[in-house]
């Protein structure tokens, strides 16, 4: 069964208080709802709004500000990680979303590579006590994020597979792979054990699925074929007001799910 979660922080740009974006993704469908930091944010609102609206919060960042580059950050990692785990307790958050940072160039790519590693590893059992899921999110690098470390799926994969704990997998975003390594249903049927979470948008544009060139209803059959049952996170930038430019990939799981 496909379940799509509305990122709030680019859906809904229309509704200007950000706690009143989760009862409006309710009304437009939505299965659930997430963001990106959660630092600054109203987690007591956040949560209420989710417990009236029925949309759990399926992922939020983990926020770690010197990144996971060095293997002398890995204590630094999992406190950032237990900090992350006490908000997503409050908002009742199964998902937290890991990225890796920038500066790294080709010559220190092992170094940075080992420091991934061992910060996952570090944390990984703090996940695992909690209940919560750490994905590590590939972004490419030739559109939106020039420098970023991580940006293939098959070291992210790489990756999780030496971490070895059932509280890592791989944030597998399907527009970021798109533009950076395509073959996306090959990629993501002969890895779907180690993926926790999807991120969903079209390309070129990072807009609504629909607006470019990612067959979406394919992608969607065959990750649902292949048994995934977490979330697929919408997060694309709209080009019409929100609920309209749902319509297509609402449509697109209703159809797999038998609705």
């Amino acid at each position: 069964m496909i379940k799509l979660s509305a990122c709030i922080e680019m859906l809904f740009p229309e509704i200007e208080n950000f706690v009143d974006r989760i009862p409006a993704a309710a009304k437009a469908g939505l299965d659930a709802v997430e963001f990106w930091s959660y630092s600054g944010k109203d987690l007591e609102a956040i949560a209420t709004a989710s417990q009236k609206a029925g949309l759990p919060i399926a992922a939020i960042c983990l926020e770690a500000p010197e990144g996971m580059l060095d293997m002398h950050l890995a204590d630094r990692f999992a406190e950032d990680t237990a900090r992350a785990i006490e908000a997503a307790r409050i908002i009742n958050c199964k998902t937290l979303i890991a990225t890796t940072g920038w500066g790294k160039d080709a010559s220190d790519r092992a170094w940075g590579h080992a420091g991934i590693v061992a910060c996952l590893k570090a944390a990984a059992p703090l996940a695992e006590a909690a209940g919560v899921t750490l994905v590590l999110e590939p972004l490419n690098i030739l559109v939106d994020h020039a420098g970023y470390f991580l940006s293939t799926s098959a070291e992210g994969f790489e990756i999780v597979e030496q971490v070895n704990s059932p509280a890592v997998k791989l944030l597998y975003d399907i527009y970021h792979q798109q533009i950076t390594e395509g073959n996306l249903i090959a990629n993501i049927t002969s890895h779907i054990d180690d993926i926790g979470h999807f991120h969903a948008a079209d390309n070129p544009g990072r807009n609504e699925p629909g607006t470019g060139e990612i067959n979406y209803a394919n992608v969607l059959a065959a990750l649902n074929e292949a048994g995934f049952e977490k979330f697929v996170g919408l997060e694309f930038k709209p080009t019409k007001p929100t609920p309209e430019s749902l319509k297509l990939i609402l449509g697109i799981r209703d159809a797999i799910n038998g609705r």
